[in-house]
């Protein structure tokens, strides 16, 4: 595993191929389904990624809301991490995420000595987005 210590917690709607290009780069990957059902609610699906201590992987539009209403403004999830793909092709969303690594590397590291350590990056077709 890389030493940047970062969990990946991969969605349902997040295409394999993500899941194994950070595999493939020595990356800790929990994908949903071995932890729930994949068809689990969206604040489940939040609570399950923060109580694994690991970063969720999403291109559910929706955790941008939840994140917005519940968690990195609010303090319902005190500790969640968001990567969100936002109009990515599933067929490119490896290519971006592995483009994003070095972004998402240098967030986790900014955030580590910080009391609010969280991240919530966007990875979007052209552009990349993080908010603190």
């Amino acid at each position: 595993m890389k030493q940047s210590g970062i969990r990946f917690f991969i969605d349902h709607c997040v295409p394999e191929a993500v899941a194994k290009a950070l595999e493939a780069d020595s990356r800790e990957v929990i994908r949903l389904r071995t932890k729930t059902a994949p068809d689990s609610p969206d604040t489940l699906v939040a609570a399950v990624a923060e109580a694994n201590n690991a970063v969720l992987v999403t291109m559910d539009g929706d955790f941008k809301s939840i994140a917005a209403r519940t968690g990195i403004g609010q303090r319902r999830y005190r500790h969640l991490s968001l990567i969100r793909f936002e109009r990515v092709r599933e067929s490119r969303a490896a290519e971006r995420l592995e483009r994003a690594l070095s972004l998402i590397d240098h967030e986790w590291r900014v955030g580590n000595g910080q009391k609010d350590r969280r991240m919530f990056v966007v990875i979007m077709p052209e552009a990349m987005r993080t908010h603190r």
